[in-house]
């Protein structure tokens, strides 16, 4: 997407809070940037596997991995810089280490605190918006399922799930009581719109809101608040859900009523796509229409695949942008306050 596409109003745009994290958050946020200044990623810190798994246990630092694909995302610098920061190296004791998730560690190394480290990032990369964790804490999640098993840790939670054959029950977090984040609690208040998703449900969603005071944040807003459905299921994680489990997974986990309305892909998945999927498990998300109305969430589908690069089925940076646009135009107010031009959700 070129410069040329930015589409800021005046007044700076939406002030949209976007919590999640992997794929799914910095692909949505690639595509944002363009459409409000007023932008806050909200981002989990329950990574432990992968590179940054080997710097959480290494240096004892949250995981870096999603904040730096959201810090990437909304980076205004040269395209070398950015490519720099998604490297990842292929050889030694750096293999499948990314260059960026080093930056972030050492700027931890050089700074009183974590949070500062990644303001300090913000700073550095002229970041379009702001990205904060959720959570500045150590923190692991714990899956419980169906058949009363359980596993710790976030890159466990799949195969785990595989050799169970059943589902998952809930997801809890140890510890407990993490500490928010003031400024992602403060972020959530201020929201013209509180996006969640998308991304893997249980592992990059739900966690947010296991943070003490994150859920509570979004269930009290006055916000819109949109959870952009994913276009398919996960292997390992929602093998079989429809829309409308996705939704009660949210509630119970967050708090019920948390969402006011779905954005969903209603674009056909090509056969050889889907095929590919199915091999994983995978297949495309039923949208239950029906049921999710009966819930009290409007549902809004629109095309929103992309399908153009690795044969993936995925969300369109620029399409997804689009319409969540849209429908803030079709829901909120554009109104002048004490705090400037804000988008007021229309009851």
């Amino acid at each position: 997407m070129d410069e040329e596409l930015n589409r800021i109003p005046s007044g700076g745009g939406p002030h949209i809070v976007a919590i999640g994290g992997g794929t799914g958050l910095s692909t949505m946020l690639r595509g944002l940037k363009y459409y409000t200044r007023n932008l806050t990623a909200v981002v989990t810190m329950a990574d432990d596997g992968g590179g940054s798994g080997v710097l959480r246990h290494d240096l004892g630092i949250p995981p870096p991995g999603d904040l730096r694909n959201c810090l990437q995302a909304l980076a205004n610098v040269e395209p070398i810089l950015e490519e720099l920061l998604g490297y990842r190296f292929h050889d030694g004791s750096l293999a499948g280490q990314s260059f960026g998730n080093l930056f972030l560690a050492a700027m931890n190394g050089i700074s009183p605190s974590f949070e500062s480290a990644v303001e300090r990032m913000n700073q550095i990369l002229a970041v379009k918006g702001k990205v904060l964790p959720v959570t500045a804490d150590t923190v692991d999640i714990v899956a419980e399922f169906e058949n009363g098993t359980s596993v710790r840790g976030e890159s466990k939670i799949s195969d785990f799930k595989r050799s169970q054959h059943c589902r998952i029950r809930r997801v809890r977090m140890e510890p407990e009581q993490p500490k928010p984040l003031a400024a992602a609690l403060e972020a959530i208040e201020r929201a013209d719109v509180i996006l969640l998703g998308p991304g893997s449900l249980y592992t990059s969603i739900i966690p947010n809101l296991l943070v003490p005071g994150i859920a509570d944040a979004v269930a009290n807003s006055e916000a819109l608040r949109i959870y952009i459905a994913n276009i398919m299921t996960q292997e390992g994680e929602t093998e079989g859900y429809t829309l409308s489990e996705h939704l009660q997974a949210l509630a119970d986990h967050g708090r019920p009523g948390m969402i006011d309305l779905v954005l969903a892909n209603s674009a056909l998945i090509p056969a050889y796509i889907r095929e590919r999927y199915q091999t994983e498990n995978a297949f495309p998300l039923m949208i239950d229409g029906k049921t999710v109305r009966s819930m009290g969430v409007e549902l809004v589908c629109e095309p929103l695949s992309d399908i153009s690069r690795h044969n993936h089925a995925r969300h369109d940076p620029q399409k997804l942008a689009e319409a969540i646009l849209q429908v803030v135009e079709d829901r909120c107010v554009r109104t002048w306050t004490d705090q400037g031009i804000r988008y007021i959700r229309e009851h």
